[in-house]
């Protein structure tokens, strides 16, 4: 499994996760997205689809629905879940496809908990001064529980410099580009196949061929 993880809301996680889902549907994956965020969840919403079923489902894996603008990516919503289902749902999701884990901001249980269960974190920043501190931060919480930083996202930028690397402690950051349309755009979806080449997501499960 793979954390996507940042500060607060407007950074960039739900689209990233998205778009690295996207860039392993283009490999013929079947990456499946997971809301973890149960008090502002959006990942229904950037997906289109509903919010039920979703992570209180009986069987999570089979809730999860096509994402309506990602041909081959599957998105399990947050639903109405509370911290104890969503506990359950990431024991009971697969070992053998791609999961990426759409996590809450902050430094509580509720964002430590799918970090947890996470082999890497992509952490999901802006430039501004409060968004990178709120990375450097997520970035210590990920490797307290064993899960550290692989790579970084920058939203909305062309390009940044070593300085955040090094600050944010990570092998990579990759840019993406302010475009309309983040998850399709080309400039955006060649920044989301790059970064899921840095995370090493392919690695993370063996999947199965799309038909």
């Amino acid at each position: 499994m793979l954390a996507i993880a940042g500060g607060k809301g407007g950074s960039g996680k739900t689209t990233t996760a998205l778009g690295v889902a996207g860039a392993l549907a283009q490999r013929r994956r079947r990456p499946l997205v997971v809301d973890c965020d149960l008090d502002a969840p959006n990942l229904h919403l950037r997906a289109g689809v509903d919010r039920d079923p979703g992570v209180d489902a009986p069987d999570p894996e089979a809730a999860g629905r096509k994402a309506a603008a990602l041909p081959g990516v599957d998105v399990l919503p947050a639903g109405d879940a509370d911290g104890d289902d969503l506990a359950a749902a990431l024991a009971a999701l697969p070992a053998d496809r791609p999961v990426l884990l759409d996590c809450p901001a902050g430094a509580s249980e509720a964002a430590a908990r799918p970090l947890r269960v996470a082999d890497a974190t992509v952490l999901v920043t802006t430039l501004g001064h409060e968004s990178v501190e709120d990375a450097v931060k997520t970035a210590a919480m990920a490797r307290a529980v064993g899960t550290a930083p692989c790579v970084a996202a920058v939203s909305r930028e062309p390009s940044v410099t070593d300085g955040l690397r090094a600050a944010l402690g990570v092998s990579e950051c990759v840019a993406v580009p302010d475009v309309p349309a983040p998850l399709t755009a080309d400039a955006a979806t060649a920044a989301y196949a790059r970064l899921a080449d840095a995370a090493g997501a392919d690695s993370f499960a063996g999947g199965e061929a799309q038909t």
